[in-house]
């Protein structure tokens, strides 16, 4: 099945958080509390999906307040944070979004996400993943981590079901 098909059946969009939606940079500050780096077309883009009726949610091993409150600022009420196994958790989401695996896609960078990106029906990952991952997913965007890979593939979602024209328009813009 072509990228195209696949993507034209998406109905929810996962994200790895940190390696995705931001560079893996984490700054550690003395007093114990962390800060992260998200990219604003990747946010923009988010909101977009939501809008254009796409559920959207974050898929982290980590546990961040910088990852809850960029969720929180964006709409994303999918966020599950410090989950050791991930194919647990996906299945978890899956399952109360009464979706099956041909339904969703996952953008990952890291080995921790190849047991989700062998189950998706569109696996993603952004330029400068790991080796493993690279080799083994639908599509990888041009951009890396934190610097719009996460746009990119909403754009690609949202073009191959037709809604991307209507996106565009809502700033006056021709697609």
């Amino acid at each position: 099945m072509s990228v195209q098909a696949k993507a034209s059946a998406v109905r929810l969009l996962l994200f790895d958080v940190d390696g995705v939606l931001t560079d893996g940079a984490v700054l550690m500050h003395a007093d114990g509390s962390e800060s992260k780096s998200f990219h604003i077309r990747d946010g923009a883009a988010l909101v977009w999906a939501q809008r254009a009726g796409l559920s959207v949610g974050f898929l982290s091993a980590r546990t961040s307040g910088a990852t809850a409150q960029r969720a929180a600022q964006l709409g994303i009420r999918i966020v599950s944070q410090g989950v050791a196994h991930k194919a647990d958790a996906y299945e978890a989401i899956c399952r109360q979004a009464g979706l099956e695996d041909s339904a969703v896609a996952f953008m990952g960078d890291d080995l921790l996400d190849l047991p989700v990106l062998s189950r998706v029906g569109l696996s993603a990952a952004p330029a400068d993943a790991a080796p493993e991952v690279l080799a083994s997913v639908d599509w990888v965007s041009s951009s890396g981590g934190g610097r719009g890979a996460a746009r990119e593939l909403i754009e690609l979602v949202l073009r191959a079901q037709g809604r991307w024209n209507d996106v565009v328009q809502q700033y006056g813009a021709r697609a």
